[in-house]
């Protein structure tokens, strides 16, 4: 890969990561590896596995230790543990937002949204 190369996810919003629901986050400041440039993050739906020694309600509220944790576990690409504790907090949060719209059951969605 180029030093100078830039990486972003090839799901569309919407789609899906290794057979999981998957939505597009584009990041306000782009994380930069050896060799890449990642403008772009696919969040995974968490499974049950991923939400190990977590709290529910720390996801829900969008606490940041707790997200912090979660999303080297449904990254794509992966992140590492110092790469998501090195993001910008606006990213952060729009990844948190995410976070908690896959937690929140369809039907409590479905009747917000009438």
């Amino acid at each position: 890969m180029n030093e100078n190369q830039e990486t972003t996810a090839v799901q569309p919003a919407g789609g899906r990561v290794n057979g999981r629901p998957a939505v597009s986050v584009s990041l306000q400041e782009a994380i930069v590896r050896k060799g890449e440039t990642i403008t772009r993050l696919q969040l995974m739906k968490p499974r049950t596995g991923d939400l190990r020694g977590l709290a529910l309600a720390d996801l829900l509220t969008m606490k940041a230790d707790a997200v912090a944790t979660l999303l080297p576990r449904i990254t794509a690409p992966t992140l590492a543990k110092h790469e998501v504790d090195e993001m910008d907090p606006a990213d952060l949060v729009a990844c948190s937002v995410e976070v908690a719209g896959f937690l929140v059951p369809k039907a409590a969605m479905e009747s917000l949204a009438e």
